[in-house]
């Protein structure tokens, strides 16, 4: 059966340096093929990467290196763009390999990625997201709503909402939100932003820096001359509405700088 294919190997990896004749001897064919695969992988060849660990999972079902080969054959399916395959072996491998908690952490997230791409043509990869959004991982939940938000598909509005809470996903949750229409509902005091205001006056070598929390916006005001005053209504600046402008604009973005020749005063969100 793997006879053949074990032949073959050679002519599919590339050369690569001796190995101990010891070592060599004590290789079992699924540990043969497996090593093939990972090369393979290695020289980004993800067809013929596939093949290989198709050949393992198929003729040693019971192998030590059964788990993971299942893995990096939807992950080489992945890298092929095969995604709909790809999909249904990260499938198959959770089913399977339900103990496999690092891994399968990363096949749900992996499943989510090509389940996102293909949610124009497929209703298959379509209701894949939808499950996922009652996945019993939090950052999968997510994933899958940010997903179906490029659609958008309402269903992924709840997750988006309960993804303010997450600080790593709480940024791309509330711009996927707005890009919707959707307001996003604030769990705390402006889902724990900041304006950093940072004065730079002329004779001092270093700025003066402020972090002030969303609902004392107004107190920016204090921080400005007279000149500085002027010049920000002349250019449209709204202190009364510094908070939302605060809400609705990426972290990082500077919302004004203003210099009356003595100090300069600057304005992000953070």
């Amino acid at each position: 059966m793997i006879l053949p294919l074990l032949l073959a190997l050679p002519a599919l990896v590339a050369p690569a340096a001796p190995e101990p004749l010891a070592l060599v001897a004590m290789e079992s064919p699924a540990d043969a093929l497996f090593r093939a695969g990972r090369d393979l992988r290695y020289a980004q060849r993800w067809y013929e990467a596939s093949l290989v660990y198709r050949a393992l999972i198929r003729d040693f079902p019971a192998s030590s290196r059964a788990a993971d080969a299942r893995y990096w054959l939807a992950s080489s399916l992945e890298q092929d763009q095969r995604w709909d395959e790809a999909a249904e072996a990260y499938t198959e491998f959770l089913t399977k390999h339900a103990d496999q908690r690092l891994l399968g952490k990363e096949a749900r997230l992996n499943r989510v990625r090509c389940w996102g791409i293909r949610q124009w043509d497929s209703p298959a990869a379509t209701t894949g997201l939808a499950n996922a959004l009652s996945d019993d991982r939090e950052e999968v939940r997510i994933a899958a709503a940010l997903q179906l938000a490029k659609r958008r598909d309402t269903r992924a509005l709840p997750v988006l909402q309960a993804g303010l809470r997450v600080d790593a996903s709480s940024e791309a949750c509330r711009l996927a939100l707005l890009a919707m229409g959707v307001q996003p509902q604030a769990t705390g005091p402006a889902q724990g932003r900041f304006l950093v205001v940072r004065v730079k006056e002329r004779a001092k070598a270093e700025a003066l820096t402020v972090r002030l929390a969303l609902g004392l916006a107004r107190a920016v005001g204090g921080y400005l001359s007279d000149e500085q005053m002027r010049q920000a209504k002349k250019k449209g600046v709204d202190l009364e509405r510094l908070m939302d402008q605060a809400l609705n604009a990426p972290k990082g973005t500077e919302l004004f700088s203003l210099d009356d020749g003595k100090s300069t005063v600057t304005v992000t969100v953070e």
